[in-house]
């Protein structure tokens, strides 16, 4: 199948998954409050182990230039610390009731922002392997999961109806396609290796400073365990993929 056919259904498939946000709708409040923080340990475990296992090694096999490929790291792992700052970047994975400042068209902003970076980097992972694009891909969709949950509960309390709610964080789902196809056309004018340590910045940074001062310092030890295996077992799944074969 051809990388770009391969970049435009990894992408669109992650513009489907902001419709999941529908379940706030559907699922008591109970019931998402249970869900939502294991849901932000495994994706966490997702993000890192897509950085650590997939992005950093094949940039460093690609590239070979170690000192270039971990400046570039921190490149991107500050332009996401900075965009943070300036675009109200801290997604929220909370349930409905909990959000207590809506902005809502902020946030579509900042996730149009988020998902067309998201879309470069599963274009950029897909042109140097299949394998790898798969593999970010998933990493991704595992954040966007519970980031699509918390947006929509934001949306809704900040008045939107629901029809509204759902078209428009589609919308923004939908840059992602925008950044993967940009991300092929560039893969002939620029080193398009050099894509995979920025985004391993920002999968670093979104787990870091995003995700799991979410999850930490519950409570009740039984909920801290449970988001430690499910942090545990993001990273397995991401080193999992690397023995499958296609």
């Amino acid at each position: 199948m051809p990388i770009l056919l391969w970049i435009i259904l990894a992408t669109a498939a992650m513009s489907a998954v902001s419709l999941v946000g529908a379940l706030v709708l559907v699922l008591k409040e109970n019931v998402l409050k249970s869900i939502i923080k294991p849901l932000v340990a495994f994706s966490a475990g997702s993000l890192l182990g897509g950085a650590f296992l997939h992005l950093l090694p094949e940039a460093l096999k690609e590239s070979g230039e170690i000192n270039k490929i971990f400046i570039i790291l921190l490149v991107g792992f500050a332009i996401f610390f900075l965009l943070e700052q300036f675009i109200h970047w801290h997604h929220c994975h909370r349930a409905p009731s909990e959000h207590k400042h809506p902005v809502t068209y902020l946030i579509l902003i900042s996730d149009g922002v988020h998902n067309f970076l998201d879309g470069l980097a599963i274009g950029a992972a897909f042109i140097i392997d299949v394998r790898l694009g798969l593999a970010t891909t998933l990493a991704i969709a595992m954040h966007e999961i519970p980031q699509e949950l918390g947006d929509f509960g934001i949306l809704i309390h900040g008045g939107w109806k629901k029809m509204k709610a759902l078209l428009f964080n589609f919308f923004s789902g939908l840059t992602a396609v925008a950044g993967g196809i940009i991300a092929w056309l560039l893969a002939g004018n620029i080193e398009i290796v050099y894509l995979l340590p920025f985004a391993a910045g920002n999968f670093i940074y979104i787990a870091a400073s995003d995700l799991i001062p979410e999850i930490k310092n519950h409570d009740q030890a039984g909920r801290n365990i449970l988001h430690f295996l499910a942090f545990v077992s993001g990273i397995a799944l991401m080193y999992f993929l690397l023995f499958v074969e296609l």
